[in-house]
């Protein structure tokens, strides 16, 4: 998982470091608002891109006695500030500058120099967004894109998969802007198209932040994962019943999951043992995400007692 979320980061920093330098090249030489919001938008990207890898080089730390878990939701730490950063430096810079724009409307020249960036941005991020979208699909089955993103637990692939999407939205809407502008000959279109990538762009902030606080509240397995570890122990004929398990990620791939198990009273230890050892195999093997499995076992508490 760490290797496909890498490599969709890398596609993404060089595509947005190379479509930066060229929309920031345009907004000097046209004085487009929408322009310049652009670059702000590809260059907190790159840097957000930047941040997503550190978080996955912190998250593969070993545990250690005062992180016995290992250092797992670190990845869900820089992906809620890299949530932040859209908010702030892309969403809020990009309003800003629209919002003055509108006010103080300016005259776009030498358009071209949008239209040729526009196209190649298009281009690169079409071409970045391909690379997220082929390691997203890996994990994402039959379901819905959105879906997928909302279930997810590997933000950093999310992460980028949501900024190349709202990138190429913003793309069409700076791009729409400057055809209107040109066309209407209104200036007012330029400053507007900032003020919608500024908006864009805090929408998605808002979306990706509340992902990443349900990951570093404490969330849990979803319902049919809970549902299929149920089902293993409904199956096992040496459990006599069992209370709801409980579960948490400490990581895209790591799962903590805890069982209340009440066992058949003819068992001996060496019979839980073995049904303990079962229950864990058939866990494993059915969710591999599920690294470190907890057992209380009842019946072995009450016959000590």
């Amino acid at each position: 998982m760490a290797g496909s979320s890498k490599k969709a980061i890398w596609g993404a920093i060089i595509a947005n470091s190379a479509i930066a330098v060229c929309k920031f090249v345009a907004a000097f030489f046209t004085g487009s608002s929408s322009m310049l919001s652009e670059g702000i938008h590809s260059l907190v990207d790159t840097g957000n891109g930047v941040l997503l890898l550190h978080g996955i080089k912190r998250s593969k730390k070993p545990a250690d006695e005062r992180h016995p878990f290992g250092y797992g939701n670190e990845i869900y730490f820089w992906s809620f500030m890299v949530a932040v950063l859209i908010f702030s430096l892309g969403g809020g810079i990009a309003l800003y500058e629209g919002i003055e724009h509108l006010i103080h409307p300016k005259e776009v020249t030498n358009v071209e120099w949008n239209y040729v960036v526009l196209v190649l941005a298009m281009i690169f991020e079409g071409a970045a967004l391909r690379v997220a979208l082929i390691e997203f699909n890996k994990s994402r089955g039959d379901v819905g894109i959105l879906q997928a993103l909302r279930d997810s637990k590997d933000s950093s692939t999310s992460a980028i998969v949501i900024e190349d999407t709202a990138a190429l939205l913003g793309l069409l809407i700076a791009l729409v802007c400057l055809v209107l502008g040109q066309v209407t000959g209104i200036v007012y279109f330029d400053g507007l198209g900032s003020v919608l990538i500024g908006l864009l762009l805090i929408s998605v902030s808002f979306f990706f932040a509340i992902e990443c606080k349900d990951l570093l509240i404490g969330e849990g397995l979803m319902q049919k994962d809970i549902d299929l570890i149920e089902n293993i122990l409904k199956a096992e004929k040496n459990v006599e019943e069992f209370q709801r398990p409980l579960s948490l990620y400490f990581g895209p791939s790591q799962v903590l999951v805890n069982l209340d198990v009440n066992f058949q009273d003819d068992l001996n230890a060496d019979d839980i043992e073995d049904t303990v050892d079962q229950i864990e195999k058939k866990i494993k093997e059915a969710l591999p995400k599920v690294n470190r499995i907890f057992i209380e076992a009842e019946r072995i508490a009450r016959n000590k007692a």
